[in-house]
Order: C-alpha cells, then structure tokens, then sequence
C-alpha cells in the first residue's frame, strides 16, 4: 500500500512533465514561423521583381516593400529565440539559408532589373548591352558579398572591427546583409519603382550598388542595437517619439525609409574615417612633442586602440 503511494506523485507528475516537453517543442516553432515570413517575403519579392515593367513600376515597388518588410522578421526571430532560450544550430542555419534568399538574390535581382534590364531600347544599343552587362556583374556581386557576409560570420568566434567603438558595446563587423538590401530596396521605393530612365543614372545605381557589397565584406565597425532592451521600463516621452516614428514611417514611407537606409550606410563610413583620423591626429602630435612630453602622455594618457581590441561577443549579421 505504501509502495503504490510512493509512487502516486510520479504519476502526477508525468502528464505535467508532457505538457512542458510539448510547450518546449511548440516554442521551437514559433522563430522558425518568423524565419518561413522571412523566406516567403524575399520569394514574393523575386516574383514581383519578374513582373515588373516601365509601364508597371508597381511591381518593382511591391518587391522593394516586400524586403522592407523582412526586416523586422529577420530581426524578431533571432530575439525571439534568445528570449525563449530555443536557439538551436538548425534555426542558425535555416535563418542564415534565408538571409541568402531575402536579402542576396531578392535585392540583387531588384536592382537589376529596376536599375538596367529596363533601360529604354531607344538608346544606342552597343552602349545599352555594355550598360547591362557591368550591371549584372556588379549585382552579382552584391550577392557574393552578402553571401561571403554571412559565411564569415558563422565560422568567425570572435569578429572584431579594424575600428573598434566604445568599450563594452556591441558592433557589426561590416554592414550587416538585411541593411544592405534595405539600402536597394529604400531607393526603388523612393521612386516608387519608376525605373531608370537612362545609363548616367544607370552608372551611378551601378556604383551604389558596388559600394554597398564592398561595405558587407568591409571589416569596419556598424551599429547593432543590440543595447536597446524593449523589455525594461522606459518613459512616456520615449513612448510617444517612438509612435511618432513609427507614424511617420508609414505615412512618410518614401522620404524616411531612404534618409534611415543612407544614415546608417554613411554611418559605418564616417565612423571609419573619424577613427583613422584621430589616429593619424594623435600620431602627428606624438612627433611633434618632445621625447620627456611623449614618455609623460604615454605614462598618463591611455594607449591607442589596437587594431585587434580584446573579444567581443559575436553578434548577428
């Protein structure tokens, strides 16, 4: 009798003990449901990106909103995972597979297809093709670069800037892949998927294009955000700027998205010539001091950055 009593809590305990097992399992998926939006945009925009033509810019217009939309997908899931403690290596890598398609061959086959396959056939043809061509390489490009992106961060341990920020802070180590498609996807929206009308302009998309695969592979430093913790408490004002933002993105979409894409595109530039020329300032005022004045601001002062800081933990691309 005692023996079948003992046993009578585990017995309770099991169905409980299910149900945990079984919730663990449900929140699995809920990333992963975010990752699959993730996919389905970057598909929806490939599609869109098809179907576009000078006389139907929406098209072009729906991919570009369909990347934008991505982001916070792409940006949830991996939070997502941290607040459920449901990372698992098969949710890195399906993001990673899905980073490639929504945000490398979505945006590359956007702007090649915005920016040169619809180039008016009334120009000199020989001019046009050569037009066509460069600008298929460079977006091809632009994938190989989001690709080896993405690549060196999951085998990099400890990715450090040649530019390294403040102490304590987390930093991209060159422009992640999701705000470089944001940049593609801010300009064909920003002329509502009207597409270049002529090769000048086509250049120059060209050359945008190249200047944003450069900085994915760029080991400069970019911000992450990652100190921004939506669970604490914060005041009321920071409540209502962040409405008003939020407002202002939907009813402002054109003019906000493009400023927001080409601050933090020439962010991560100015941030990397700011730091090489303090070290150049604090090199040229070093020569210029006495030998007693450098041996007294190397005692008293704290040393340059080195170009290699002490790790920092990695963070997503």
């Amino acid at each position: 009798m005692n023996r079948h009593a003992s046993r009578l809590p585990d017995r309770i305990r099991l169905p409980e003990r299910k149900r945990r097992g079984r919730l663990r399992r449900g929140m699995y998926i809920v990333p992963s449901l975010f990752t699959a939006g993730n996919i389905a945009a970057g598909y929806f925009a490939i599609m869109q990106s098809l179907q576009g033509s000078v006389q139907e810019p929406r098209h072009f217009d729906y991919a570009a909103l369909a990347i934008g939309f991505a982001i916070p997908f792409d940006a949830i899931d991996g939070r997502i995972a941290r607040m459920t403690k449901t990372t698992s290596d098969f949710g890195k890598e399906l993001d990673s597979l899905a980073d490639v398609i929504t945000f490398g061959v979505a945006p590359s086959l956007l702007a090649f297809t915005w920016g040169f396959q619809m180039l008016p056939t009334a120009m000199d043809p020989v001019r046009r093709q050569h037009v066509v061509q460069w600008g298929a390489f460079f977006c091809f490009l632009f994938l190989l670069c989001g690709a080896g992106r993405l690549a060196r961060f999951n085998i990099g341990a400890n990715l450090l800037p040649k530019n390294p920020g403040r102490p304590g802070r987390k930093y991209f180590v060159g422009m992640p892949i999701p705000a470089a498609a944001g940049v593609i996807a801010a300009v064909v929206h920003f002329f509502s998927g009207t597409p270049v009308p002529n090769w000048r302009i086509a250049i120059m998309w060209m050359m945008l294009v190249f200047l944003v695969g450069l900085l994915m592979v760029s080991t400069w430093r970019f911000w992450s955000g990652k100190e921004i913790n939506l669970s604490d408490r914060h005041p009321f004002q920071r409540i209502v700027v962040i409405g008003l933002a939020i407002y202002a993105t939907f009813v402002f979409s054109q003019i906000v998205l493009f400023l927001l894409a080409f601050f933090y595109m020439f962010s991560g530039i100015f941030a990397r010539a700011a730091y090489s020329w303090q070290r150049r300032h604090k090199t040229g005022n070093r020569y210029l001091m006495s030998p007693e004045a450098v041996a007294l601001s190397e005692a008293t002062d704290p040393p340059l950055p080195p170009s290699h800081p002490p790790s920092q933990p990695p963070v997503h691309p």
